[in-house]
């Protein structure tokens, strides 16, 4: 099914630059109801690195998610529990025995029934599966090997369900065809590619865009890669002005640079539209950080971030993750603790490994982020571009909110967009739209 190369660590940390997170506490959380904690609760692990944005953010998800679904009387009779280690994988100095110790404690000395992972080892983590015959959800990784190792080798892959984001192929693919949206919407075909230089992968990863834009009928001008430490963007702005840019496309720029480069886009009038992966720029604050100067600016999100009611569970889960964390939150692992997971142990109607795989393939839930969340028959996650019996928007998407009158509006898929009643918008300044 898939066959392309699978992302690094850092492909995927691009990929992940929607996610919004905050620093918590502790590293293991009992969720139960009265002083008396029963032996017989269903563990829920959770390996990844702890301290980092993405690890946290993790496990803040698992936490509520837990409260939620045992406050509901728990699975079968039985409450959830969640347990958790930290294997520092997405720390400089990565350490191999560090983190697959985490992953073996978490196993044999927490006795996690099912597994939330993420991290540099997940390759590594799908044998310890295997070998412990555990069901493990794999978060934020893209690589697309992860789940062709379900169609090559099922009987050793099967326990390895994709939860975060769709493989890269079909990201990639779909940033593409996300460009020639905009491109349909405003008539241009002259494209930018600027991004926050991600070493070797990230170049791999836009020159992969840059052929794939050429496959879609886009024509792309100028590209650039921005040093991590860059405080000045205007030098940019300027040679993709000269270089007569339409559609500015910014597969990643970094949370730190976020807000100057916008505004250096705003204060300037470039003559183009800016999109892209933009992060923090769809943050509900990004608009005051700014000072309005986000204004027609376009960025990737889920809508539990930006509180859009994708589904009837969206804005319930974003409340209650703000009530309880005092941020915006996302909801991939959210979903599949509350939601994905009850739905497939229920109708299995036993906690049996073989039997709950068996269920999560057949899993079709609304949850927080899909109106049908489904597998595929890698257990990767079912998306609009892999799922050709139901219309993109009824799936689990990123979409492309656009600032407007000091509002996120969807205006990617084009179908949300329409259901919106939104319209995609250009700068009233001089520019190719004139």
């Amino acid at each position: 099914m898939l066959d392309s190369e699978g992302l690094t660590k850092i492909q995927s940390i691009v990929l992940i630059a929607v996610i919004v997170v905050a620093v918590i506490g502790g590293a293991a959380y009992v969720l139960l109801s009265g002083d008396e904690q029963p032996s017989d609760t269903i563990k829920i692990g959770v390996c990844a690195d702890l301290d980092s944005s993405a690890g946290k953010s993790i496990l803040q998800e698992a936490v509520l998610a837990v409260e939620h679904v045992n406050a509901e009387g728990g699975v079968l009779g039985r409450l959830f529990e969640v347990v958790s280690e930290d294997d520092d994988s997405e720390s400089v100095n990565m350490d191999f025995a560090l983190a697959t110790n985490a992953m073996t404690r978490l196993i044999t000395v927490d006795q996690a029934d099912y597994i939330i992972s993420f991290g540099t080892f997940i390759s590594i983590y799908q044998e310890l599966a295997f070998q412990h015959k555990k069901i493990m959800f794999g978060a934020y990784n893209a690589a697309d090997d992860l789940t062709q190792k379900v169609l090559d080798d099922y009987d050793r892959y099967k326990y390895y369900f994709r939860i975060g984001i769709s493989n890269h192929t079909i990201v990639k693919e779909g940033v593409a065809e996300d460009v020639a949206t905009i491109g349909e919407y405003t008539g241009f075909k002259k494209v930018a590619i600027v991004s926050h230089d991600l070493g070797l992968a990230g170049q791999e990863w836009l020159s992969e865009i840059v052929a794939d834009l050429d496959e879609v009928g886009m024509d792309v001008v100028y590209t650039a890669i921005i040093p991590l430490d860059a405080v000045d963007f205007s030098s940019y702005f300027a040679q993709a002005e000269a270089a007569g840019v339409e559609i500015m496309h910014c597969p990643n720029i970094m949370p730190q640079s976020c807000a100057p480069f916008v505004r250096e886009y705003y204060e300037r009038q470039s003559p183009m539209v800016l999109i892209g992966s933009l992060t923090g720029a769809a943050r509900s604050d990004f608009w005051e950080l700014t000072e309005g100067k986000c204004e027609y600016v376009s960025a990737f999100a889920y809508p539990t971030g930006v509180g859009y009611p994708f589904t009837n569970k969206t804005l319930a889960f974003a409340e209650a993750y703000m009530d309880k964390w005092g941020e915006e939150g996302v909801g991939p692992i959210y979903d599949t603790i509350r939601y994905i997971l009850p739905d497939a142990i229920g109708r299995a109607g036993t906690f049996e490994t073989d039997a709950v795989i068996s269920a999560l393939e057949t899993v079709d839930v609304e949850t927080s982020l899909a109106r049908h969340f489904i597998f595929t028959s890698s257990h990767d996650i079912m998306s609009g571009k892999s799922g050709p019996n139901k219309h993109s928007e009824d799936y689990r998407f990123i979409g492309m909110f656009q600032w407007q009158d000091g509002e996120l509006v969807p205006v990617l898929p084009k179908e949300i967009m329409k259901e919106a009643g939104a319209t995609y918008k250009v700068p009233p300044w001089p520019g190719p739209w004139d």
